[in-house]
């Protein structure tokens, strides 16, 4: 399967053809609680205050509960849009497109930016939750994993603690794909593995049980050849398992087909609930018809959580905008009431 560069909001990044996995994430948060296993790092020179923005809630002695959150009765409808959610216009505008408010809300950020406290307050008055995917462009994995960041990871996770929020975090998404800095090429199974856990402990040494960790494997599509299992931080360290995938103009357009390989190899080593972390669908004629295999395949999974619609003009537009017809059928489907629902009351 070919790839297409995928440029992200923090730095430039690639995005791929076919589908990406999103996987297992552990409950962390500002303004809520949740529970969470991990390990710790520390900050680098040069890296962001992470706390810079974080403010207390009234109730920041009890963390967030994100049980409620884990495995709702309803789908997440979520969404990545320009700006969001450090400003809130852009998901305005998409909420008026597509007739529904997003819940779930992704952006990026990257190792070393401090943590977007007021993101998450702008998302939750909204009744959305936050999903950062932290990328660790400029510091090795490795450093991580032996602890050169534990100064940045336990300030950032106090923030995150004391905004007492919840929200998801997924690190290092895409790793068993060549194209990232923290990707194939560079990092190996066991040092993924030991950075995953080091961060999640620290978390969990500070409080910040109100996080949701999202595991993120790229679908297996375009790398067949890299096994899962290996990078697969355990259980204890993981919420969700979240599929990172596309529809493109050259692959078979089925549900099954896009995301089944990664699900059914996913599925060997553990039962995590599963999440499209970010997927969309390319212009073209088929559009409309990839939609419906989208709002179908996420709804007839009972183990699928939602999807999150990544609404950026990178490489190839994959904003639901520009393609009038699509956006119709997208806002048709999104009216079943299986779809969205108001984080604050799960």
């Amino acid at each position: 399967m070919q790839s297409f560069s995928r440029i992200r909001t923090a730095l430039a990044a690639g995005l791929l053809t076919g589908v990406l996995a999103l996987s297992g994430c552990s409950v962390l948060s500002e303004e809520s609680g949740g529970t969470s296993s991990g390990g710790s790092s520390s900050a680098g020179a040069g890296e962001a205050g992470a706390g810079a923005d974080a403010a207390a809630s009234p109730e920041a002695d009890v963390p967030y509960d994100v049980v409620p959150l884990l495995k709702p009765d309803k789908k997440y409808f979520g969404a990545a849009v320009e700006g969001a959610p450090n400003s809130m216009k852009g998901i305005d505008t998409y909420t008026r497109m597509v007739g529904k408010q997003p819940n779930l809300i992704e952006y990026y950020a990257a190792w070393g930016d401090g943590f977007d406290a007021t993101g998450v307050r702008n998302a939750w008055r909204e009744g959305a939750m936050t999903l950062m995917s932290w990328e660790p462009f400029d510091t090795p994995v490795a450093d991580i994993a032996a602890g050169k960041s534990d100064a940045y990871i336990k300030e950032y996770a106090t923030a995150v603690r004391k905004l007492n929020l919840p929200v998801v975090i997924s690190f290092a998404d895409e790793f068993n794909g060549h194209w990232e800095k923290w990707g194939t090429k560079n990092v190996t199974p066991k040092d993924y593995v030991a950075a995953w856990r080091h961060i999640h402990q620290t978390f969990v040494d500070v409080g910040a049980s109100n996080v949701i960790w999202a595991w993120s494997p790229n679908i297996v599509n375009p790398v067949g050849s890299v096994k899962l299992k290996p990078y697969y931080p355990g259980d204890a360290y993981v919420d969700w398992v979240g599929l990172i995938g596309y529809w493109t103009i050259q692959e078979d357009n089925a549900f099954d087909s896009v995301f089944g390989p990664t699900r059914d190899q996913v599925r060997t080593f553990t039962e995590k609930p599963m999440i499209l972390l970010e997927t969309g669908a390319m212009a073209g004629e088929r559009r409309r018809a990839d939609i419906r295999n989208l709002f179908a395949g996420v709804a007839a999974d009972d183990d699928m959580l939602g999807f999150v619609w990544f609404n950026h003009k990178k490489r190839a537009d994959w904003r639901l905008e520009a393609s009038p017809l699509a956006l119709k059928e997208f806002k048709r489907l999104a009216a079943d009431d299986s779809f969205g629902f108001d984080v604050r009351k799960p």
